[in-house]
């Protein structure tokens, strides 16, 4: 918060000392020289934590406080974003109508698909690379917590609406105005502005402890974790991230991230720029607290997309023995991680080089989640009355 000219840095700012330094340890030793901070960059993160979606909010006061705009005409406007809408809704659709002059389409389609050629790893990260090690610290889980998203039935409802929208941003076209990856995108603008006016309106809310409840602080650590740490993930489960997939993946992000409402300045445009900004967020986060013991609990006893031993193993492998006991887990030997390396090494590393591999690893990708996908329904299926 803002004394006169006087910025006060909310307490949870530095507030992991020797935990928040443990923790971001592997990623300084893989962002290279010059990973910590300069005292303008330091400026920067604590000023973050204080800064929101202003497009975002400003939309969300004039649906839940000046009532000019209904969820309605939002939905309509999100499915077209050629159909006339009211001042307010117009005005934050401009916002994204042009896009920044960074933006390369060529990039964007080769980033969504390489990210279809991952399959079934894709899934894996998300789950126990992306949603698991972003609940080691306790940074952007209270509104998580305030809008009761910690239950096992919202937990799998969590990682469904998770792997739809993932599935949408890297279908062909997906990121297209008016396709289903843009429009669920905006939609999760929206919805995190909502959730953020609520919050910030909220006399509870501590905002001296944790600044704006979704704030551009919290907001970048999220895009690194399904970007920067998504990348480093893959490879740990032995999958092939040639140079150009990698850089054009970087490159899908950071639109996906603009698109979203993260400011310019903390998009993630190449590995190096993701891994350097990744450790300097976790460096200065608070470390993890009962709500990251809660979800990560709901999450490795949902049984999605793996059964328990599965995920605890394939947890210890991504985040390693230390995240795992800080988020309230048993460690397990890592042999689904092993067993997932020792597949993809073979596959992705010398049949996805030889000619049509390429074709040959997205077909693969395709059956892998159709499988998956059959298992789970018949795993819902009720039994037949016999």
């Amino acid at each position: 918060m803002t004394y006169g000219r006087i910025m006060v840095t909310p307490a949870r700012f530095g507030a992991g000392g020797r935990w928040a330094e443990r923790a971001a340890l592997p990623l300084r030793l893989v962002a290279g020289p010059g990973a910590l901070p300069d005292a303008g960059e330091l400026a920067a993160l604590r000023a973050a934590l204080l800064q929101r979606d202003e497009p975002g909010a400003a939309l969300a006061r004039a649906l839940l406080d000046d009532r000019t705009v209904t969820h309605a005409q939002i939905r309509d406007a999100l499915a077209d974003p050629d159909a006339p809408a009211p001042e307010p809704l117009e005005a934050f659709l401009s916002t994204v109508r042009t896009r920044p002059s960074w933006v390369d389409d060529t990039l964007l389609a080769r980033g969504a698909e390489a990210c279809r050629t991952y399959g079934w790893d894709a899934t894996l990260v998300l789950a126990y690379g992306s949603l698991l090690g972003g609940y080691r610290t306790a940074a952007a889980l209270e509104p998580l917590v305030r809008t009761g998203r910690l239950t096992g039935g919202e937990t799998v409802r969590r990682i469904a609406e998770t792997t739809e929208w993932w599935r949408a941003v890297t279908a062909p076209g997906g990121l297209r105005p008016g396709a289903e990856g843009h429009r669920l995108s905006l939609h999760v603008r929206v919805m995190h502005a909502m959730v953020n006016h609520r919050l910030e309106a909220d006399p509870a809310w501590d905002r001296a402890g944790r600044g704006v409840p979704i704030n551009q602080y919290d907001q970048a650590s999220t895009l690194g974790v399904f970007s920067t740490s998504f990348l480093l993930h893959l490879r740990l489960l032995g999958v092939r991230v040639p140079r150009a997939d990698g850089a054009a993946v970087m490159h899908l992000w950071s639109y996906l991230g603009w698109l979203m409402g993260v400011d310019e300045r903390w998009l993630p445009h190449t590995e190096r720029q993701g891994r350097r900004l990744l450790y300097q967020l976790l460096a200065h986060d608070p470390p993890p607290d009962v709500n990251s013991a809660a979800l990560a609990d709901a999450l490795i006893h949902a049984g999605v997309p793996e059964p328990r031993e599965r995920a605890l193993s394939l947890g210890t492998w991504l985040l390693g023995p230390a995240a795992m006991r800080d988020l309230g887990l048993t460690p397990r030997f890592p042999w689904y991680g092993l067993w997932r390396a020792a597949i993809n090494l073979p596959v992705t590393h010398v049949a996805g080089r030889l000619p049509g591999g390429r074709r040959r690893l997205l077909a693969r990708a395709e059956r892998q989640l159709r499988h998956r996908q059959a298992e789970k329904a018949d795993a819902q299926r009720p039994p037949a009355a016999g």
